[in-house]
C-alpha cells in the first residue's frame, strides 16, 4: 500500500516543528550543514517553502526568487500552523494529481521535493542548535527514490550539493543526506 504525500507530510511536520520550537533566538546567526543559511536565514527558507508549497498543491504558482523574513512575533507556533496547512493542502482531493502549479511537474514529484526540505533542513537546525533529530523512516525510501531521479538536475541548478562521501556501513538517512551533499557527520566546531 502506498502512503500518500499529506501523510508522509504529517509525519516530517511532526518531526519538524519540535525543532523549529527548540531554536533558541541567540543561535540564529549559527552556522549550518546547508552552507549558504545562517539558522535564521535557513529558518526564512524552511518557513517559505512551507507556505510556498501550499499553494503548489491548490495548482497555483509559488514565488521563490525572495525570501521574506518570517522571524517575527510568536514565529515558532507560526510554523506549526503553517505546516498544519500544509498537510491539509496536500490532503485535499486532487493535490497529489496531475501538473502542479507554475512547477510544471508531476505533483506528486512536487509533493516530495517539499517533504525532502521538511525532512534534511529540521536535521540542519537541530545539527546548528544542538538538538536531536530523527526523520520519519517511511519517507526516506520516497526520498531516495526522488533524490535519485532528480539529482542531477538539483545539483545542476545549485539546489544539491555534490554528493558527500559515505562511510562504510552508513545508515539510510545518512546516505540521503549524503545524496543532497551533506556531510552526515557535520557539527558546528568542525565547520572551516
Amino acid at each position: 500500500m502506498t502512503t500518500k504525500i499529506s501523510e508522509l507530510l504529517d509525519a516530517a511536520a511532526r518531526g519538524a516543528v519540535p525543532v523549529v520550537r527548540g531554536v533558541r533566538d541567540d543561535r540564529l546567526g549559527e552556522p549550518t550543514p546547508c552552507a549558504e543559511y545562517a539558522v535564521r536565514d535557513l529558518l526564512n527558507h524552511l518557513f517559505h517553502v512551507v507556505i510556498g508549497f501550499q499553494s503548489l498543491a491548490a495548482k497555483q504558482s509559488a514565488d521563490f526568487t525572495t525570501t521574506p523574513d518570517y522571524l517575527s512575533g510568536d514565529w515558532r507556533a507560526r510554523f506549526e500552523e503553517e505546516t498544519t496547512r500544509l498537510v491539509a493542502a496536500w490532503a485535499a482531493p486532487g493535490a497529489d494529481e496531475g501538473v502542479s502549479g507554475g512547477m510544471n511537474l508531476p505533483a506528486e514529484t512536487v509533493g516530495s521535493m517539499a517533504l525532502l526540505d521538511l525532512t534534511v533542513h529540521p536535521w540542519d537546525l537541530a545539527r546548528a542548535t544542538g538538538q536531536d533529530f530523527a526523520p520519519d523512516l517511511a519517507s526516506l525510501r520516497s526520498l531516495e527514490a526522488l533524490v535519485e531521479r532528480m539529482g542531477p538536475t538539483a545539483r545542476e541548478m545549485k539546489v544539491f550539493g555534490e554528493p558527500f562521501p559515505l562511510a562504510v556501513g552508513a545508515s539510510d538517512f545518512a546516505a540521503l543526506l549524503a545524496a543532497v551533499g551533506r556531510d552526515p557527520q557535520w557539527a558546528p566546531d568542525r565547520v572551516a
